[in-house]
């Protein structure tokens, strides 16, 4: 995996492009957000978080579905249960992952953050693939913006507190940090 700087994908995953996204106001990157995603909720596998990413969600498909199916929003990347990462928009641009949110005192962390969704819920344990694919994908974006330092990775419960939980307890903070840290993996 390799990202091109000059346009803001990385080679050697998926592409999904998602149409919910703007430039970014000063095109700085220094914050990276860590969330948690499955459609239907604690479903994997389904294709639904990209059809959500892409407005392509159908309403009447699941009741869950109705409430959000009309939403605009996305996120960078996904890392699926079985590893597999798919970017559904440019580093270079802003997604709407994180919505009304603050970091070290300054709101609108789309504005400088990327977003990564895991598949997975707040509370079930996610795979060991997701967490190599996630360390890996994390180095690849640290060499392209070095502000990612780990004090800049974060959850979405942490910029936004009283609207999120995710990426939940269930997420090993101590886990992504330590592999972060070694060099050798």
């Amino acid at each position: 995996m390799q990202l091109d700087p000059s346009s803001g994908w990385c080679h050697g995953i998926r592409h999904c492009p998602s149409p919910n996204f703007n430039a970014r106001p000063q095109g700085e990157i220094s914050l990276l957000v860590i969330h948690n995603i499955s459609l239907p909720p604690g479903q994997f596998g389904t294709g639904k978080v990209q059809a959500f990413f892409q407005n392509r969600l159908v309403a009447d498909e699941h009741p869950y579905f109705a409430g959000i199916a009309t939403l605009q929003v996305s996120a960078h990347f996904l890392i699926e249960r079985d590893g597999a990462i798919t970017q559904f928009v440019s580093c270079n641009e802003r997604a709407w992952h994180a919505g009304q949110s603050s970091f070290g005192g300054r709101e609108n962390c789309n504005d400088f953050s990327l977003g990564i969704e895991l598949e997975g819920t707040d509370e079930q344990p996610f795979a060991d693939v997701q967490y190599a694919a996630l360390v890996a994908l994390t180095r690849v974006l640290q060499r392209a913006y070095p502000a990612l330092t780990l004090e800049r990775i974060c959850g979405h419960s942490d910029i936004a507190p009283t609207r999120k939980t995710d990426p939940g307890p269930a997420f090993d903070w101590s886990r992504l940090r330590a592999a972060l840290m070694d060099k050798k993996e």
